[in-house]
């Protein structure tokens, strides 16, 4: 079998969950059937590439809505580049429509996998103006057409049905988002912490993620100030979606170091190498997103034998199991963006900081919740394992056709 897959990132640029998902299941894949990664940008030197597009300079603009018509315009050059494949898979809105129209023009399946829903996402109208309801036309056509959509955690396809009940539940079919246990593991090496700034042999509560409403950053920066003094707070936190967001966050970081100081910020995003062995180091870490349809960074984690707080949203209860691999904070702000009760960002936060401060003064429990973490992580998403549900899917649909 013959397959495209269509993705806005690949290796090297590669800066979310579903560029790290996209990387890792093509190289499976690969090793399964026959496949072509076609992405944004310069041309790579990946064999698997086959080919890499730029959007159309005419485009180009400072506008923030700039971003959707240059994605359009992306996904009609993949469109026409994919002739002669057997099944087209696109990853989020910004293939998802080059995979719908791919399956008309060339009459082949389209299989779409959601990583997000722009409907669950209105903070984007913050960032992209009105390309948000550009980027939300492009994601319901691909969904409303394919001829199966993955949803990377049970949670998620109850959102898309939820989302768009125009689509056939038996259409809608959960494969995880997975992870290589060979790559991600305990590392004691401390090199990088130490060139970062980060205290050896001093508890650290470890956050990694971009600026976003959705990763929660703000939460726990408002939760930082309840947390135990005694340990450093190391922040592995860059690329702002807007200027607002950024101004917003600087401030309450200023206000965390006057208050309560041992904050480690890198506003960077650092190569995976040097990121495991800070998570390996940390006595927790924490996701405190308000939207998160998988959180593969717990997996990352977890795989490197560390305790998760996590608040308790889309599909990282499927992730983390509370009181075994980690702690799970209810999270009442889920969903609402910028306009967030300023009553239920408080509660978030005190949860944040009490599931924190209740492992920082147990680190036996938590080193025993960060190995049971790596067990549950090589038994359940290792990549090989998704990879062949992936394929026997594509299988069903080029059948079924």
């Amino acid at each position: 079998m013959k397959v495209a897959l269509l993705t806005r990132e690949f290796p090297p640029d590669v800066y979310g969950g579903a560029g790290v998902h996209v990387e890792y299941l093509s190289r499976e894949l690969a090793r399964r059937l026959e496949l072509g990664v076609h992405c944004f940008g310069a041309p790579r030197d990946s064999p698997l590439v086959a080919g890499a597009y730029r959007p159309w300079e005419v485009l180009a603009g400072p506008s923030p809505s700039a971003a959707a018509l240059e994605a359009m315009s992306v996904d009609l050059a993949m469109a026409a580049a994919v002739d002669g494949v057997d099944l087209v898979h696109s990853h989020t809105w910004y293939t998802n429509l080059g995979g719908h129209l791919a399956g008309l023009l060339h009459d082949i399946p389209h299989v779409a996998t959601t990583h997000s829903l722009e409907p669950l996402r209105p903070w984007k109208a913050e960032q992209l103006g009105g390309g948000y309801a550009l980027s939300s036309l492009c994601e319901r056509l691909g969904l409303e057409g394919a001829d199966a959509v993955i949803a990377v955690s049970e949670q998620m396809r109850h959102d898309v049905l939820s989302c768009y009940p125009a689509i056939d539940p038996q259409r809608v079919v959960v494969i995880h988002n997975g992870i290589d246990p060979r790559e991600y593991r305990p590392d004691s090496d401390t090199t990088v912490p130490l060139r970062l700034g980060i205290e050896p042999g001093r508890p650290s509560v470890v956050f990694v993620g971009r600026i976003t409403r959705q990763k929660g950053l703000v939460h726990l920066l408002e939760a930082a100030p309840l947390i135990d003094p005694a340990a450093q707070l190391v922040l592995l936190a860059g690329a702002p979606d807007t200027p607002e967001i950024a101004a917003e966050v600087r401030g309450l970081h200023e206000d965390v170091q006057r208050r309560r100081g041992g904050v480690v910020w890198v506003d960077t995003m650092l190569p995976r190498r040097e990121v495991i062995p800070v998570l390996s180091q940390a006595t927790v870490f924490v996701c405190p997103s308000v939207y998160e349809p998988f959180g593969l960074v717990n997996l990352e984690a977890m795989a490197c034998e560390t305790a998760v707080v996590a608040s308790a949203v889309g599909g990282i209860p499927e992730i983390v199991i509370p009181g075994e691999t980690g702690l799970l904070v209810p999270c009442a702000v889920a969903e609402s963006g910028t306009a967030a009760d300023p009553a239920a960002a408080r509660r978030f936060a005190a949860g944040i900081a009490e599931a924190v401060n209740r492992l920082l003064a147990d680190p036996e429990e938590a080193g025993r919740m960060g190995r049971a973490g790596r067990r549950r992580v090589v038994e359940h998403f290792d990549w090989e394992v998704i990879a062949a549900r992936t394929a026997e899917l594509y299988a069903r649909v080029v059948r079924a056709r």
